[in-house]
């Protein structure tokens, strides 16, 4: 099961990096060029390996639990955003976020 555990896990992993990757390569000056940015390309890869993990997590966790599990990836991502591009992270960001940490510990009791 640790290994089930552990591929959900880098999926989740795998998301956030996508992800900034992404927001990092959204930069260019036109939709066209964005795609084509390294950065773009590789925040692509990324989401296609944590689809492939998350994959392999499935077969032993309930999609109940991983699905849940993933938002993770919000709490990781909106701290992120905060310290590389300066993006907003008030009383409003913190509530909602501990909302989510608070759900999926509640789901993850079941």
């Amino acid at each position: 099961m640790i290994w089930f555990i552990a591929a959900l896990g880098a999926a989740i992993l795998c998301g956030v990096a996508g992800q900034l990757l992404l927001k990092e390569g959204a930069g260019a000056a036109d939709f066209v060029s964005q795609l084509f940015r390294p950065t773009t390309i590789i925040g692509l890869g990324f989401y296609a390996l944590a689809a492939l993990l998350y994959i392999v997590a499935l077969r032993k966790i309930p999609v109940s639990i991983a699905f849940p599990s993933v938002s993770l990836s919000y709490v990781v991502v909106a701290i992120a955003g905060h310290f590389l591009w300066n993006e907003p992270f008030g009383l409003t960001q913190i509530g909602g976020l501990a909302l989510i940490c608070a759900g999926v510990f509640v789901l993850s009791q079941a």
